[in-house]
């Protein structure tokens, strides 16, 4: 069975409200975390949400400084404490629960047609478009690094050994781009699709479907590192030339 979702369609571009709603929503849980956190700091007894916080924080300090060196790594641990957060809450939204509707007429500026079944709720980051972005943004970012530190070194590294390898270095960047965006979506997208086959064949509440709920927990986790370790890696490369 086919679900589609709620879409607003502008010119050349087609905005899917679900993934815009929950992007959104993310983002807001994130912040929320964040100003508990910081709400009754306590440097002598940290606990609740500042004991989270700080583990995290040290973890992912942990991680920049396994890629770069540690005067380095610190520059980049907020980048990499944000897009971890971020990421991980992301892919457990859509195991939440499951919004659906069954349309009875046409909706033509949401792009439903009668007898559609809509999905009002699914992560963010089981959107192809979001995590595209997001694999844009790091891309861009760990580039602009690379030029900031020494540009010269940085475009000349790019024809070497010779001009020949040139397309092989741009085509091995690119490649990193669509990877880093295309495993992300295609682990949560995957794993969504067969919670929610699991529960049109009738699993709801059972067995099989709350252990595959924990393992997309689990997955979506995992997830969250990978795309955060990766991007800390891009970013050391980069950062590399510096002393080139």
């Amino acid at each position: 069975m086919e679900h589609k979702f709620p879409v607003i369609t502008i010119g050349p571009l087609d905005f899917n409200l679900v993934a815009m709603m929950t992007t959104v929503i993310a983002g807001a849980i994130v912040f929320l975390i964040g100003r508990l956190a910081v709400r009754n700091l306590d440097v002598r007894q940290p606990r609740g949400w500042q004991n989270l916080l700080e583990w995290l924080i040290e973890f992912v300090r942990g991680l920049a400084r396994t890629s770069m060196p540690e005067k380095v790594a610190e520059r980049y641990v907020t980048l990499a404490l944000t897009l971890f957060m971020y990421i991980f809450v992301s892919n457990q939204l859509g195991l939440l629960f499951n919004v659906q509707t069954t349309f009875a007429t046409d909706v033509p500026f949401l792009g439903i047609k009668a007898g559609d079944h809509v999905s009002w709720w699914a992560s963010p980051t089981a959107n192809v478009s979001v995590t595209m972005a997001l694999a844009t943004m790091v891309f861009v970012y760990s580039h602009y690094v690379g030029i900031r530190g020494n540009p010269k070194t940085y475009v000349k590294h790019y024809f070497e050994p010779n001009f020949l390898f040139f397309p092989v270095n741009l085509i091995e960047e690119l490649t990193k781009l669509l990877t880093l965006g295309m495993r992300l979506f295609g682990n949560i997208f995957a794993g969504e699709v067969l919670i929610a086959l699991l529960v049109v064949i009738g699993l709801y509440g059972t067995v099989p479907l709350v252990a595959w709920l924990g393992f997309s927990v689990f997955v979506g986790t995992i997830q969250a590192f990978i795309f955060t370790m990766l991007t800390l890696v891009y970013i050391s490369q980069k950062v590399a030339h510096d002393h080139h």
